[in-house]
C-alpha cells in the first residue's frame, strides 16, 4: 500500500496544475505546481475554500454543468481550450463508483497546437 506522503510526492512531481475538489466544491488539495501557478490568487490559502470563490460567473456555470455530467456518469469533460492548453475536469470515484469529487488538470500543447502527450495518454516520443 502506498502511503499519503508518497502519493503527495507523486502529485507534486507532475509539471501540471492539479487541483482536487470535493463533492461540496471545496478545494481539498493542490499540488506544488498548482500552488505556484495560483500564488497571486492565494496559492496554498485556496485549500479549504470553494472553487466558486476562485472563478467568475461564467466559469462557475461551466463547473456546475461539468459537475452534473460527472454525476451522470462521465469520467472527464473538456472545460476550455486555447492554442496553449486544454483544461479538463476529471471525476474521482471510489471502488464502488461513487463520485468523491473531481480535479482540474491541464494538457499543455506545443506551439503548433499539438498535444505534448500521445493519443494513448503517455508522453509523446520526440
Amino acid at each position: 500500500m502506498v502511503d499519503e506522503v508518497t502519493l503527495r510526492a507523486i502529485l507534486d512531481s507532475l509539471p501540471e496544475e492539479i487541483v482536487l475538489v470535493g463533492p461540496d466544491h471545496v478545494i481539498r488539495y493542490m499540488n506544488r505546481f498548482a500552488k505556484e501557478q495560483y500564488a497571486k490568487e492565494g496559492g496554498e490559502a485556496l485549500v479549504g475554500r470553494s472553487i466558486f470563490d476562485c472563478h467568475n460567473e461564467r466559469s462557475c456555470a461551466l463547473i456546475r454543468e461539468a459537475w452534473a455530467r460527472l454525476v451522470a456518469g462521465e469520467d472527464e469533460t473538456l472545460m476550455s481550450e486555447n492554442e496553449k492548453r486544454r483544461l479538463y475536469l476529471r471525476a474521482v470515484r471510489d471502488p464502488e463508483g461513487r463520485l468523491l469529487g473531481y480535479y482540474e488538470w491541464y494538457e499543455r500543447l506545443t506551439p503548433r497546437g499539438q498535444p505534448l502527450t500521445s493519443p494513448e495518454g503517455g508522453p509523446k516520443a520526440l
